[in-house]
This record gives C-alpha cells, structure tokens and sequence, in this order.
C-alpha cells in the first residue's frame, strides 16, 4: 500500500501543502509531511526552466542561501530572483525529493513569461516582489497591491492583502510576526499529525480568498491557472501520489475545481521572451524585508538559527549573541547568559507565549548584556538577526562566460565576496595588491560596483588605495549584463571603455576614462581614448572644461608612474592642455559675477595643484618643469594685477605666488594695501581678501605675519557701518573655515594691537611664540627629533647632517 492510499482519510488528494515563503516552522512541518505521505513526485512553486538545475542543489559545493536567477537572453538587465534558504519550504521539498530519489518539478508560471509580462528597470525577486500574490503568501509587510478583484465585493479601490495581519488580529495579535512565532515557530510537529498545519492553513486562506478574492492582482489567476495544468499532467503521470508545495495564499485557488479549457484561456496570448536561468550566491541581508524584498522576513538569520538549532534554541542563541559581543571587547561572562536565559523565559510567561521567542530574547539582551543600551543591541540586530551569511554554488552551474572569468580571478587574487562589508588596504608596489587594483576599477568600469574606493586612514601615498569591499546579489544581474561586451574582464572593460570614449558627452568625462583606463591597465583602449582626448581638447575651447581635465590628466600621469604603465602620449597631451590653459585663463577671468568668479578661482587652483604635479612625471625634465611653472607663475602675475579680474581671482593669484617664493612678503602686503585701499568698493576688497587668506593655510598666514593682518585690521576698522553688512557673509565664510585655534590666536593678536606681539611673548601669556626674529634655542631644541623624522644620524655626524641643519634654519624652524 503506497503512501496516499495510507493516508487517504487524513490527507486529501492530491496533498496540497500551503506554507509561508522562508518559515522555519513551515519548513519542518512539510519536511514531517512528505515523510509521512512519500508522494511519488513533488510539485514545487517555482520556474519550470529550473527543473534541469534541480540536481545541482544535492552537490556538496551548494550551500543556501541561494538564488534562481532568470533573465532575458536578449536583455540581461530585465532579470528575476528566486530566493531560497536553507529554511526555505521549497528548498526542504527539493532536498527531500533529491534524497528519495522522487522526481521534483517547478510549476509556476514559465520565467519566459513572467520576465516579458512586466518589465522593470529593477530586477525582481520570484518569491515576493514579481508576485503580489506570493508577496502575499504569508509574507507580512509585502507591498500593496493595488486594485480589486471585482468578484469579491470588498468596497473600496485599493487593497493591501497582508494574510497574516488580518489572522494575527482575528487571534487578538497586534503583531503578525509574534502570531506566527506562537502558532508554527513553537509548534512541535508530533507523529500522526503531520498535516494539521496544512489543513488549518488552507481554511483559513479559503475564508480570505472568498474576501479578498486574487488580492488585485492580474498576475495570480493566470499564475494558478499554469500551476492547475502541471497538477493534472502529473497526476495523469503519477496518479493521486502528488504533493504540491507552494504559498498558502494559492492553495484554495488550486484546490477549486476549474476546467482545462478555462485555464488554458487565461494562459493564451502571454507575452514571451527567451530565458535563461541559473543558481547564484544570496544572503541573509537580502531576504530581509528592509531591503525591500516583498517576501522578506524581519529576521533571517534568527530563523536560520530556529531551523538549525537541534535543542535549546534559546539558550543556544543567547550563547551566540555572547560571543558576538565578547568579539567586540564588550564584558559578558557566563553569568550574563544564565540570567539572559532567566529573564527570557520569564518574559514568555507573563506574555502568555509557549517559549521565548525574538521579541523576549531581543529584550533580554538589552537589559542584561547591553546594559539597557541599544547601541551595542543594533550590532546584534544587523549580525546575528539579519545576519551576513552568504550562499555558495557549485562551479558546474551554469553562467556566462564574463561570470566564469571573474571567479577564476577571484580564486587567483583570493578575493573571496562576502557579505559583510570589508575594507581592503592595497599597496600597489605588490604584484598581487597591483591585480586586485586593476580588477576592482575594471568591475566598475563596467558598472559591477563590488568595491569601492575609500580614503586610506593611513599612508596618503599614491602607491596605496583603499576599498570597501561587498558583494550584493544584484551583482550577478550586472555581471550578466556586461557579458555583452566581452567574455573576459579585461576585453569587457576594453570594449566599454571605448564604446563609453566614443559617446561621452564633453572634454572632461574623457579625461576622467583616460584616468580610468590608467587605473585599469587598459592598454588596448588606451590609445583610442587618448585620441579622441586629444580631438576634443583640440576643439573644446572652454577654459573652464580645460581646466577641470587637466588635474585628471595628471593625476593619470602619477599613477601611471606607480603602476609602471606607459604615460608618454598622455604626458604630452598634458603638456598641450596646459599650455592652452595658460594662454586662455586671462581673458576668461574677466568680468565674471560672484558665483562664476567663486568657480573660476577652484579652477585656479586645481591648475595651480596640477602644474606642480606635472613637473613631478617621469616625462619632465627639470628644464620643462622650470619652463612650465614660470610661465604659470606669468600668468598668475597676470591675473593679480588686472582690474578687471575679480577680486577673489587676483587676492588668489598673489597669495599662490607667495607661497611659492615667487613674491616678497613686501610686495604681497603693497598689493593689498592697493586692494584695501579707500578707494576700493568693500564688496571687492572682502573678496580679495577672501582670495588670498581663504583655504588651507590662510589663517596661519595671519598669525605669523603681522603686516598683513594690521592691513586686514586697519581696512576692517575704516568700512563703513552700511558697507559692513555687505562684507561681513564675506569675512566670515572666509575666516569661520580657520581652525578654531587659530581663530582664537588672531583675536588675540588683534586685542594686542599691532607691533605689540614681541613684548606681549614675554609679558603674559595669552599667545607665546610668536617674536620680530628666530628664536634660535627653540629651533635648536626641534632639531633632534626632524633629524629623527628624516632618519638622519642622531649625533648630526652624518653625511648630510650639516646641510640638512642648515636648510631647517633657512626654513625658520
């Protein structure tokens, strides 16, 4: 006697087993029913294009949580997920069927069709978002369903069918989740009744369908139409030994009787497209509901500990959430998880509950580990409850030929993708660290952000980068998508490079590739990028677009230097752009407003920065360099001594001369004292001020030259009271970027009166250091440790010592 005939009076036919999409508790209990039916084969909602990647799942290299991912063949970016985990019910069927050597079958609705009925920018997720009707497969919280089925007599135009709300609150729950917990989650499932669940669940969805009709949704007769059609071939196959798993919110509309013409009507006419479908890595993270997921779960990774844990749940979990913290330096000692366990079970109690479920154990934590703090409670949320697991498959399944490239560099570079966010140092004087590089900006290059560059909290060399590194299953859809351009990463990245080259839009976005292709190590591209750098910068006769591409250009110069890539064509387009920078800034700085003045002047200085790079290539000799930076500084002479130049522009011309040694100290104060001068408009002289002391450095400026803040002073004091409110947004955008020490010393300075700082060291102590001449017992005293800085020899007997001595000197140390 087969199973179904065993069981004929306890379980009708065929077994139709209703469960909520990644529920532990839904999981055991159809593991206990197809245990004790053993139906002949199993039905499992689903894509049928799948059926031939069911056998990859009893490998041992398949690990949940994983994906079934379809897209279009034509259009990878139009793509679906099927998310599965380890406490997934579908994933129990089909492990259930590999291990009984029982043929498993998905019967949805064909990806063929799904991926062409809607289309959508986003990739969708099988088990929730691409299906209103699954989303409402007891999945709280999924997304509205917009519309009414007009057979159903609900008032209203919209409604959100959310299953397990509307059974919480009939149960007198005002939390879904907490029902859930108390009425599966906590329920053993004994001999002999291993279909109760099943069975109640069904007559509860029955009474919401009867209210609630399909829940809106156009999608979900024609979906259980395709699911009926399976059924019958399987039963004409297999007799009644048919078990279906599938969301409970279906099971009524597959019980109902209906006939093979009607179904096959509604199925006439469906758009299609060519599919491809494949298994992918997914994690925790995503099946949560916060990222949007419409069959998401709050907690993953607390329901992957409910369906792994053999006994003690609790008490195994709070163990965990221990060691997680000790991890993190916080003080928990056995103590803490015995009187954790306590209050856990204590809580369950007063609340009614049969055993301490997520909210007891979460509130245990709080007040007994953290301490009543939250702060160490929201690590334990994002690690533990959510969790960073991430799904493995094995290397036979099927993928493209890009996805099949990036995982041989992967293994080879032993950047293994994880879930949880990393952060990678990479020194690039490293053959190794030097791969990983180009392999990361080769990725992004074609839109696959694994990682991203971050600033390094260490060494600010260009010979080091660091990135954040995470692996999102999204990812997977983007590989797929710029399979398109190349089988490899490397001939993906070419050819998208010069395809992006060809069609971007101005000067500026092609600098940025050229760096790229430096970054990248993208030979081949290169030389096309390179001429069609050099045709726009030929015709692009905006200065400002010349003067935002050449730092890029450089920035491409000293890279390529660290990676040891050849740089000379591009050196010499530098070369040409700054030239045709130097000669076009001063008519372009001309009778400029406020906002355009404010622009030109972070041009200035991005060149000002990029010329003195420049002479620091490989390329340049020491005479070019010299050429180079004198005719910039001519053209800095230029812009300070223009009337017509805006004020902010000449104030910044003279102080970047000064701070080269281009300008005496004398001359920088004569020219501002023209510029403050009575017959100057404050507006003006308050932006050239703004100019030459504003950004790093200005402030220090002040302190330690005494001219120019007594000139500063004496202008200040002579403005008008109705010209002082013009200038004063001026003044203090321009001095509220100081550091507030320095603020602090130049009001006291000023408080002094000028020629009152010498006397003032000695006589008090408000702000000491600061005198007419060097002080040469304090630049005595610093010189041990600078020799020590520059690894000299301690003694001062070096080679070098004596003039290393007396540079410091020069240089006022």
């Amino acid at each position: 006697m087969n199973g179904a005939d065993r069981h004929a009076g306890t379980a009708p036919r065929p077994l139709l087993l209703g469960v909520r999409h990644h529920g532990p508790g839904s999981a055991r209990a159809v593991r206990a029913a197809l245990d004790e039916a053993a139906p002949r084969v199993v039905l499992i909602e689903g894509p049928p294009e799948a059926d031939a990647l069911i056998p990859l799942a009893a490998e041992d290299a398949m690990r949940p949580p994983v994906a079934l991912l379809a897209h279009a063949v034509d259009e990878p970016g139009r793509s679906a997920f099927w998310p599965l985990a380890e406490f997934s019910p579908e994933w129990v069927a089909v492990r259930w069927a590999l291990d009984h050597d029982v043929p498993a079958r998905f019967i949805d609705l064909p990806a063929t069709h799904s991926l062409a009925w809607r289309r959508g920018d986003a990739p969708e997720e099988g088990t929730g978002d691409d299906t209103p009707g699954a989303g409402a497969d007891l999945a709280p919280g999924a997304d509205p369903v917009p519309g009414t089925d007009v057979d159903t007599g609900v008032p209203g135009a919209d409604v959100r069918v959310d299953p397990l709300a509307v059974l919480a609150d009939a149960a007198g729950y005002d939390d879904p989740e907490r029902w859930w917990e108390d009425v599966v989650e906590h329920r053993g499932v004994g001999a002999g009744d291993a279909f109760a669940p099943f069975t109640a669940l069904e007559e509860a969805m029955g009474a919401l369908r009867e209210t609630y009709g399909s829940g809106g949704d156009d999608r979900d007769p024609v979906r259980e139409a395709y699911m009926r059609l399976q059924m019958r071939a399987a039963q004409r196959e297999f007799g009644d030994d048919v078990a279906v798993v599938c969301g409970a919110w279906h099971v009524p509309a597959l019980r109902r009787k209906a006939t093979v013409g009607a179904d096959r009507a509604l199925l006439k006419g469906l758009p299609k497209v060519k599919a491809d479908m494949t298994w992918v890595p997914w994690t925790y993270r995503r099946l949560a509901r916060a990222s949007g997921y419409g069959a998401g779960i709050d907690s993953p990774g607390w329901y992957g500990h409910l369906f792994g844990a053999p006994d003690r749940p609790v008490e195994r979990w709070l163990t965990k959430v221990a060691g997680l913290l000790r991890e993190e330096d916080r003080m928990v000692s056995s103590a803490h998880v015995i009187e954790a366990v306590r209050l856990a079970e204590t809580l369950a109690a007063m609340r009614g509950r049969p055993l301490p479920g997520l909210s007891e154990t979460t509130d245990a934590v709080r007040a007994v580990m953290c301490e009543g703090s939250d702060v160490p409670l929201a690590l334990v949320h994002d690690r533990l409850v959510v969790g960073d697991v991430l799904g493995e498959v094995p290397e036979s399944a099927p993928a493209v030929p890009l996805q099949r490239d990036l995982s041989r560099w992967q293994r080879r570079l032993r950047l293994k993708p994880e879930a949880l966010e990393r952060e990678r140092e990479l020194d690039l004087r490293k053959e190794t660290d030097a791969e990983r590089s180009r392999l990361l900006h080769r990725l992004r290059l074609l839109g696959i952000g694994w990682g991203e560059p971050v600033s390094s909290r260490g060494s600010t060399g260009t010979f080091r980068e660091t990135w954040r590194l995470r692996w999102e299953p999204e990812l997977s859809v983007r590989v797929a998508e710029a399979g398109v351009w190349g089988t490899t990463v490397l001939a993906a990245a070419t050819a998208k490079v010069e395809s992006d080259a060809t069609t971007a839009p101005g000067l500026v976005e092609v600098t940025a590739l050229a760096e790229l292709c430096l970054l990248a190590d993208l030979a081949r591209a290169l030389p096309e990028v390179m001429r069609i750098l050099a045709d726009r910068a030929a015709l692009d006769a905006d200065v400002a677009h010349l003067a935002q591409a050449l730092p890029a250009l450089v920035r491409s110069l000293r890279y390529g230097d660290v990676r040891g890539t050849d740089t000379g064509a591009l050196a010499e387009v530098a070369a040409g752009l700054a030239e045709r920078v130097f000669v076009g800034l001063p008519p372009a700085c001309a009778a400029l407003d406020a906002d355009a003045a404010q622009e030109m002047r972070r041009h200035v200085d991005a060149v000002h920065g990029a010329v003195g790079l420049l002479g620091g290539t490989p390329e340049a000799s020491a005479s070019d360099h010299a050429g180079l930076r004198g005719r910039w500084h001519g053209v800095l002479r230029v812009l300070s001594a223009r009337d017509t130049v805006p004020g902010v522009i000449r104030g910044r011309a003279v102080r970047l001369l000064l701070d080269d040694g281009e300008l005496e100290q004398g001359d920088a104060a004569r020219l501002m004292g023209l510029a403050l001068s009575p017959g100057t408009p404050p507006p003006d002289a308050a932006a050239w001020i703004e100019g030459f002391v504003g950004g790093g450095g200005g402030g220090m400026l002040l302190v330690h030259d005494e001219r120019l803040l007594a000139l500063i002073d004496g202008w200040l004091t002579g403005v008008s009271a109705d010209a002082f409110t013009d200038v004063l947004p001026l003044l203090r955008r321009t001095f509220s970027a100081y550091e507030p020490g320095v603020r602090r010393t130049l009001g006291e300075l000023v408080r002094r009166g000028p020629g009152q700082r010498a006397g003032a060291a000695a006589t008090d102590g408000g702000a000491p250091g600061f005198a007419a001449e060097l002080d040469a017992g304090r630049a005595d005293a610093v010189l041990p440790v600078v020799r020590l800085l520059l690894g000299l020899d301690e003694d001062g007997d070096g080679p070098s010592a004596g003039a290393e001595d007396n540079g410091l000197v020069e240089a006022g140390v």
